[in-house]
């Protein structure tokens, strides 16, 4: 993936690099001896410096997201903090599987021709400035959002239209190229998905899980009360998520009146749709039912997307040469992904981030409801630059933050909505904050530092765009 590898090939780029390669080392041996906090296992600490270590490497550009994963899981299984066993167990997970499935069948829609046929009609109708294609891609989203209760399929759908976007009106996956629009484009995609997930129930797969928790507590949500309670503080979001990034991180290409003029003459040159569209399109939409549907017919999201490929496959529209040649993206995707959501469940089955929450909750519990609320939202944020899974960060924190609140007697509704919604609107905060994300992080448009950079600025964005909405949570949580 173009956006992980690190460039370093002058001399001076070579020893900046090595330095830095050296600091994540010494920081990753600094973390292991320090003293163990909290009667923790020595395993859990020495998986906790592993990880926190790879993280680091990301964040300081030593090494490539891939790299630091596939280093991280070498370390977990020769210095004995993992099994085999365990740490092989993240590349039989569904949901990633999902992922290197729906990586595939993305660029059988590009390669059919559908996606830049469905690119030219937006841009023809959109089309004349960078910034009105950054909202249609927003808006599409929310629309599929409640029919489609898994954000990483909806990001399925999204990334090849994107994609083609972003091809279309002159920006290629290179250090320069991707500045036009591409990189704009594919960030506005992740950062709005965050919002289309909190507003509805059915966004994500986690909201009803939390839901579940909730009502242990008294609370009860449903789709109705959900999206009226999401609605405020979720159009504000949308409305200025797109202008944000365009004003903070502007692409290079802002207005391109020529593009509607342009996208009117491809598509005619295209001429009628054709048969591998067809089949494209018919598959696709197909996937988009099952996917849809899939609670009610007990269907794994994976084989929706194998299914799909395997039609595609055997109609020729994306063959096997096509995948041994494209492949390269959603391979290397799939294993740091899978690494890093296996070492970020494994903290969590033992019992490190319950742990962490549990002693935060120690040192806040003695202010004022108010303060605790807020407190209990921003930790419960910034925490997620710890997981790599929604789902996992829920179940692990969400009862022990909502427990922490009704103590210290913050309305029970107020921070079961906050929570959950959070859960959605912090997947942006890094590259494998959510699965959903990873399709557009392996496009080639966007740095893994720039989503680190531009996604804590969205993530903030967000953060206090809910709290603001908090008498509006209050009072439509409470009726």
């Amino acid at each position: 993936m173009n956006q992980n590898l690190v460039e370093a090939q002058t001399p001076n780029n070579q020893k900046l690099l090595w330095t830095k390669r050296i600091i994540t080392l010494l920081s990753g041996i600094a973390i292991w001896h320090l003293p163990i906090p909290w009667d923790l296992s020595p395993d859990v600490w020495h998986l906790f410096a592993i990880f926190i270590t790879a993280i680091i490497g990301v964040l300081i550009e030593a090494l490539s997201i891939f790299t630091a994963s596939v280093l991280a899981l070498v370390a977990v299984v020769l210095l004995r903090v993992l099994t085999p066993e365990q740490a092989f167990s993240g590349f039989s997970e569904s949901f990633i599987l999902l992922i290197l499935a729906a990586f595939l069948v993305a660029k059988g829609v590009i390669k059919s021709g559908l996606g830049r046929r469905i690119a030219f009609l937006l841009i023809r109708r959109f089309g004349k400035s960078t910034l009105n294609l950054g909202y249609c891609i927003v808006a599409t989203d929310t629309l599929l959002g409640p029919a489609i209760p898994s954000n990483t399929a909806r990001s399925g759908i999204l990334y090849p239209i994107t994609h083609a976007l972003a091809l279309d009106t002159g920006s290629k996956p290179t250090p320069e190229g991707r500045k036009k629009t591409g990189s704009y484009l594919m960030m506005t995609a992740i950062s709005g998905h965050t919002i289309s997930s909190a507003l509805w129930f059915t966004g994500m797969a986690a909201n009803p899980v939390g839901a579940g928790i909730a009502a242990q507590f008294g609370v009860n949500m449903n789709f109705g009360n959900w999206v009226f309670v999401a609605s405020v503080p979720c159009i504000i979001a949308l409305i200025l998520i797109p202008i944000a990034l365009y004003k903070l991180f502007p692409p290079d290409n802002k207005y391109t009146p020529e593009a509607p003029e342009m996208a009117r003459k491809a598509l005619h040159k295209m001429g009628p749709m054709s048969r591998q569209e067809w089949i494209m399109g018919i598959t696709f939409f197909g996937m988009v039912l099952l996917w849809a549907f899939s609670p009610l017919l007990n269907i794994n999201l994976a084989i929706v997307a194998f299914l799909g490929l395997s039609i595609l496959i055997l109609a020729n529209v994306y063959t096997l040469k096509d995948i041994r040649q494209g492949a390269g993206d959603a391979l290397e995707t799939y294993v740091w992904f899978a690494i890093l959501y296996m070492m970020s469940t494994a903290l969590n089955d033992m019992g490190f981030m319950k742990t962490l929450g549990a002693q935060i909750a120690i040192y806040i519990s003695d202010y004022s409801w108010v303060t605790v609320y807020i407190l209990l939202t921003v930790l419960y944020v910034v925490i997620h630059y710890l997981f790599v899974s929604q789902t996992a960060h829920l179940l692990a924190l969400y009862a022990v933050f909502l427990q922490v609140a009704v103590d210290a007697q913050v309305p029970a509704a107020l921070m079961a909505f906050m929570l959950s919604f959070a859960t959605n609107y912090f997947a942006v905060v890094t590259p494998q904050a959510s699965s959903s994300n990873v399709l557009f992080a392996g496009s080639g448009f966007l740095p893994s530092k720039d989503i680190y950079k531009q996604g804590a600025i969205i993530t903030v964005l967000n953060t206090v765009i809910f709290l603001l909405a908090t008498p509006w949570i209050l009072w439509s949580s409470s009726l």
